[in-house]
């Protein structure tokens, strides 16, 4: 088997790849981030290693002595630990990450530039970083209602008069979600994170039905950081008093697809995929 780098964050991500790859015979050598990953991971990987989120040169090392000269990274990395004023102290970036935030980061910490920059970097020690999603196209959303649930008149007109909005948003790197109910913007996802936007938006809105909505932003790289929703996001949803899922095709992940449908049928949860407007 061709061996394959696995960069792995948080959550179940990590682990649907590291089946896709080992399903298309794929030898997998994984690093994973220290703390971060899924304890049911190692055993998915021919090779694993826990290294620091900080410390991109070990990265690089342990996969170039597997002979991994590809890679796909995937998996959350925390906002709130990103931003942990005691960071550098608690994970100890090695040169290249500290030479990397002085050249490039010190000025614009935003998704896309992180994400830039750490491909760059990875493509200088002899790594490429690949899509993030050809080993998992049947967790993708697709177009059209995905499960049992039809979304009621309101919830229609919710996703064509946010939708474009979103859209937009997400070009400003302001946030990939949005809730609405009665063509009124109730909550927009920000370093929050899409979880708590949910919680916040049932509190705002004591009316149950309202529409959640998810894409990325049309130039989204996807060799890292795709969009997803997950069993939880459903559970998340039902307890915020939401009754719709808008996800736009081919660019948000449904972690699990079989289950986060049969979750959100049980919610009484309508889960839409929308094509991308023209942007």
């Amino acid at each position: 088997m061709d061996p394959i780098g696995l960069i792995a964050g948080e959550g179940r991500l990590p682990i649907l790849v590291a089946r896709g790859m080992r399903a298309q015979g794929r030898r997998v050598c994984c690093v994973a981030f220290r703390g971060h990953f899924d304890p049911e991971l190692p055993a998915l990987c021919d090779e694993f290693t826990p290294v620091g989120v900080y410390r991109i040169g070990s990265w690089i090392r342990r996969l170039r002595r597997w002979r991994s000269t590809q890679a796909v990274m995937v998996g959350r990395v925390s906002k709130a630990r990103m931003h942990d004023p005691l960071r550098l102290v608690r994970e100890l970036p090695d040169w290249r990450a500290a030479w990397l935030w002085y050249r490039r980061l010190r000025h614009d910490r935003r998704d896309q530039a992180v994400l830039g920059a750490v491909i760059d970097e990875l493509h200088r020690g002899g790594i490429d970083l690949v899509d993030s999603t050809s080993f998992i196209p049947d967790h993708l959303a697709t177009p059209g209602v995905m499960g049992s649930v039809q979304p009621d008149a309101m919830q229609q007109g919710d996703i064509d008069f946010a939708w474009p909005m979103l859209q937009q948003t997400t070009a400003l790197d302001i946030g990939q979600s949005m809730a609405v109910r009665e063509r009124d913007v109730i909550a927009v996802e920000a370093l929050e994170g899409s979880d708590r936007m949910i919680q916040r938006a049932g509190e705002l809105c004591r009316t149950r039905g309202w529409t959640f909505l998810k894409t990325s932003r049309s130039d989204h790289d996807t060799r890292a950081d795709v969009p997803s929703v997950g069993v939880s996001t459903i559970e998340t949803l039902a307890a915020a008093g939401a009754g719709c899922m808008a996800l736009g095709v081919g660019r948000v992940i449904l972690i699990d697809r079989p289950e986060v449908l049969a979750a959100a049928d049980a919610a009484g949860i309508a889960v839409v995929g929308v094509e991308a407007e023209s942007e």
